[in-house]
């Protein structure tokens, strides 16, 4: 069975590896063959990571080569499509799909929706602003990370929703024995655009960590935060995707802290699973799904101001037993739910489903 891969971008960007391309050689064992055509280059996803320009001519040619594949599609079974196929135009790819009569399945792990009905422009907004409403209506199936994509899913009149988190490989994931005695890491994980968050509970580390002696690893942000943590230690450690998991399992404890906005409810959680893999508790803000997999897992602490992060961190630094048995519920939460193991083949079932249906 041949599906036709559309993801954004390559191997280097997170939602288009997490998402799909590490689902690849096991549902290849499922008899599927994949062919992987993204929309951005590695050139591209650089540009963006140093907030550099993006040439507009450069984008111009990826649309191009994207809209020449679409003429290909008829040679596979199944399409998979990471949230659309032309990012900011009208959903006229995704509509000669359908008319040609060409099942697709669309993924969301984001709110991409706002990208158009929050807008700042209001000519986006009068002309996309149901864009990604249609492109889900339309689908054979739409694959939903969260609560929030999925009921966004259903109220757009999406015929087919399944629930599927980001996952880990639970093999490349795995908890480390910690020697007691040694000084405690509080960890985050994340990207540049991100660490912003890490800011909001500022306070709270800086108290939990002279009360306890504690230092921060944070792991994908850039060097200069380091300046916002004066008197406490603070390592900086720059993200790989071979280096992740042995950089988490030297925390202790691993946070993630949000506002409660519309797009941070289209989050899925995956640093908080990252964390509970490598069997390390966590603290998190109670915003959209962090909510389930805490309160479901029994892993770790929902925080919503600063005196609870500070509680909920101290609780944990103050006791080793404490963290062993909150980190030992998360991995088991992993094993039986956010893994790639468990997840590869509910993916499977619904393509077989999907192309089956479209067989008879």
């Amino acid at each position: 069975m041949k599906v036709l891969v559309f993801t954004k971008y390559p191997r280097m960007g997170a939602s288009s590896r997490l998402r799909t391309l590490q689902y690849l050689p096991l549902l290849e064992q499922h008899g599927f063959e994949f062919t992987v055509r993204s929309l951005f280059d590695e050139a591209y996803l650089e540009n963006l990571y140093n907030n550099s320009s993006r040439s507009r001519l450069a984008v111009l040619k990826y649309y191009c080569k994207r809209l020449i594949t679409l003429f290909s599609v008829y040679r596979y079974d199944l399409i998979w499509i990471e949230y659309e196929l032309f990012p900011y135009l009208p959903a006229f790819a995704e509509r000669y799909l359908r008319l040609i009569g060409k099942e697709y399945i669309v993924d969301y792990d984001d709110a991409i929706f706002h990208n158009y009905d929050l807008f700042d422009n209001s000519i986006i907004r009068k002309f996309l602003a149901k864009k990604i409403d249609m492109v889900m209506a339309k689908s054979s199936c739409v694959i939903a990370g969260n609560a929030y994509l999925a009921e966004r899913a259903r109220a757009a009149g999406g015929k087919y929703i399944e629930w599927v988190p980001t996952v880990v490989d639970q093999s490349r994931y795995v908890p480390m024995l910690k020697e007691k005695g040694n000084q405690k890491v509080i960890g985050w994980i994340g990207s540049p655009s991100t660490q912003k968050y890490i800011l909001d509970i500022k306070e709270a580390l800086h108290t939990v960590c002279e009360l306890h002696s504690a230092r921060l690893l944070l792991v994908g942000a850039t060097q200069d935060i380091v300046d916002e943590f004066s008197g406490i230690e603070v390592e900086v450690a720059a993200w790989s995707e071979d280096s992740e998991a042995q950089l988490i399992q030297q925390m202790d404890i691993g946070v993630m802290p949000l506002p409660d906005g519309p797009w941070e409810k289209g989050k899925c959680g995956y640093k908080l699973i990252q964390y509970m893999a490598c069997g390390i508790p966590v603290v998190a803000s109670p915003v959209g799904v962090n909510n389930d997999i805490i309160s479901d897992g029994k892993c770790g602490y929902l925080a919503d101001n600063l005196e609870q992060w500070a509680d909920s961190l101290s609780i944990l630094l103050s006791s080793q037993e404490k963290r062993q048995m909150l980190g030992d519920a998360g991995r088991k939460a992993v094993e039986k739910t956010y893994s790639l193991q468990v997840q590869a083949p509910i993916l499977a079932r619904i393509f077989n489903s999907i192309i089956k249906s479209d067989v008879t």
